[in-house]
């Protein structure tokens, strides 16, 4: 569980990022889940392109995420979630203190 002042240095440094998984029509498919996972492997913080889809399917979407990927959400803003999960050997984001 990430604190307030994780929250808001994950925000922050997200703020510049592109999103790099990008989910369509289709969901969130095998393919898409090995991206995730392979996303957040490599970069622990990613931001997640939803897609066209309204609230409750997106909700669905970030609900599927965390618990597949055992993932924190961070953020959601209009059709774009951030998404973080530490990389326990080789960690690339330095999160303040609790």
């Amino acid at each position: 569980m990430l604190s307030k002042a994780q929250v808001r240095f994950l925000k922050s440094a997200a703020h510049h990022l592109q999103p790099v998984v990008l989910i369509g029509a289709n969901g969130i498919t095998s393919g898409v889940d090995k991206e995730l996972d392979l996303a957040l492997n490599v970069h622990e913080l990613i931001k997640v392109k939803l897609g066209n889809l309204d609230d409750d399917t997106q909700q669905t979407m970030i609900e599927h995420i965390k618990t597949i990927h055992s993932a924190e959400c961070v953020q959601k803003i209009g059709h774009t979630a951030i998404f973080f999960r530490r990389n326990p050997e080789q960690p690339k984001v330095d999160l303040p203190k609790k």
